[in-house]
């Protein structure tokens, strides 16, 4: 089948493109990147989409969500999940491995994959534990599950508490070619914290977690990375401390990388003000400081990643008390928006959103995608950037409704998602 999705701006970063051009897609293939009107020909025997005045970018990638299934279907399944993500633009997510039971074994990869193919939504490419049941005590069968479709490894939840064997999993995972990516707590820390540790825990009498928590193993991992040399990816990264040291990291050649999601540089503790528990999150919320650093972390590419942490809650876990409540907040249907803010404050240009929420993801789990080239799977995001809607948590395709962004108003989203040449998402006329 022939597919022209006509009379777009393209930005693919990968490519250098930032201008008007047909898109060309035949047998869920991208085939061709044409001029306006040069593509006349194919318009008798293609389905034409009609994109004027919208923005067509690679397909959006979210290299970090929790998607519960197996074992929590209640609180998100792989197919709401996979609706879910291609609502808000993206045509693959990377699952991270904390489900009922752990995904520590071939078994389980299967199943998501298996799941995924049935849904038929945004592709889920799995992200297998890096220890036994994440317990941080046993490595995990890193060539087994490589072969069976792991993409990457991580306690995500979980640190690895003793560096040592923070060290064997960075030694062992170059060996196998899969990334290993860091969740990075100081337990000792932040055992029983509640929120960030700062003048709003304190006036609201919960425990606080210091931002010191997260910088002491950030520092950790990063030194273990250049002791072994293996590429090391840092999750959900929310404090100034931690975007210094990655800096620096970088600037002496250590083989890092970093994400931050939408709401560390949306969002302060604030946030939690009247026990909201909808932004009670693992980092937590931060302080303005560290919400301005992460901004200029994005900025300047010391952070190279835009991912949700999608972490969606049934009421069972969040209509609790706070100290109750559990982590989390669904982000596949916020996120796109949120990050187009930072383009408007004239803070990233598209080029830059895109690259940090498509090619980069691409490149550091590297998998095929994150650009339109020839030959290339037709994964492909349009973009409204002047639609205005409100967030209404009861209406997303995630089982996960519990949002601190309820309500507001948010500008720009996907009105059009296509994973190899199919349309999954679709909010044109």
């Amino acid at each position: 089948m022939k597919i022209l999705v006509r009379g777009g701006r393209v930005i693919d970063p990968g490519q250098n493109l930032d201008g008007e051009f047909d898109v060309l897609v035949q047998d869920g293939l991208l085939v061709d990147l044409a001029a306006p009107g040069q593509a006349d020909s194919w318009a008798a025997e293609a389905r034409i989409i009609e994109v004027e005045g919208l923005l067509i970018t690679p397909g959006l990638i979210d290299m970090h969500v929790h998607l519960r299934e197996p074992g929590e279907e209640y609180k998100e399944t792989i197919a709401t999940g996979a609706a879910a993500a291609a609502a808000g633009g993206f045509t693959a997510v990377a699952a991270m491995p904390n489900t009922h039971p752990v995904n520590d074994n071939r078994s389980v990869t299967e199943f998501i994959l298996n799941q995924a193919r049935l849904a038929g939504q945004a592709r889920v490419w799995p992200i297998a534990a890096m220890t036994r049941g994440s317990l941080g005590e046993e490595l995990g069968e890193y060539g087994d599950l490589a072969e069976a479709g792991a993409v990457a490894i991580s306690d995500d939840g979980r640190p690895v508490p003793s560096a040592q064997m923070m060290r064997r999993v960075l030694e062992y995972s170059k060996a196998f070619g899969l990334l290993a990516i860091a969740h990075a707590e100081e337990l000792s820390l932040s055992a029983g914290g509640l929120m960030n540790e700062g003048r709003i825990s304190t006036r609201l009498g919960l425990a606080g977690i210091p931002a010191a928590g997260e910088e002491i193993a950030v520092f950790r991992d990063v030194r273990l990375a250049e002791l072994t040399g293996t590429p090391l990816h840092l999750a959900h990264i929310s404090t100034a401390g931690a975007v210094e040291i990655i800096r620096r990291a970088k600037a002496a050649g250590v083989p890092v990388t970093a994400e931050t999601a939408p709401h560390y540089f949306t969002l302060t503790d604030e946030a939690v003000l009247g026990y909201r528990t909808e932004a009670k999150v693992n980092p937590p919320l931060r302080t303005s400081r560290d919400l301005e650093a992460v901004r200029i972390g994005l900025a300047d590419g010391t952070i190279d990643v835009i991912a949700t942490d999608h972490a969606p809650h049934s009421e069972l876990e969040k209509k609790v008390e706070f100290d109750q409540a559990a982590c989390g907040i669904p982000g596949l249907e916020t996120a796109l928006p949120l990050t187009l803010n930072l383009v408007r404050e004239d803070l990233l240009t598209l080029t830059q959103t895109i690259t940090a929420l498509s090619l980069n993801p691409a490149k550091i789990l590297g998998l095929t995608g994150g650009t339109l080239k020839k030959g290339f799977p037709a994964d492909l995001t349009v973009i409204d950037l002047r639609s205005q809607w409100v967030v209404k948590g009861t209406e997303f395709k995630s089982l996960g409704r519990f949002t601190p962004f309820e309500g507001r108003t948010m500008t720009g989203r996907a009105v059009l998602t296509m994973v190899q040449g199919r349309i999954v998402h679709n909010l044109l006329p």
